[in-house]
């Protein structure tokens, strides 16, 4: 269960660094609901991936 908090905490930081160097038109084209999915989401809705489409680097 420890792992599974830390990892968590990990993540949302790696996120909120992620979030923070967006640039400032593309932060303010966000929502407050679309910032919270970007932060704490599993998966992202369509449309939040179409407003940050050039900042995603395919999986393989």
């Amino acid at each position: 269960m420890k792992n599974q908090k830390q990892t968590r905490s990990a993540s949302i930081k790696e996120r909120q660094a992620a979030y923070d160097s967006l640039p400032p038109h593309v932060k303010e084209n966000l929502s407050a609901e679309e910032v919270e999915l970007f932060l704490k989401a599993e998966e992202w809705p369509d449309s939040l991936f179409k407003k940050l489409e050039e900042f995603i680097v395919p999986g393989d």
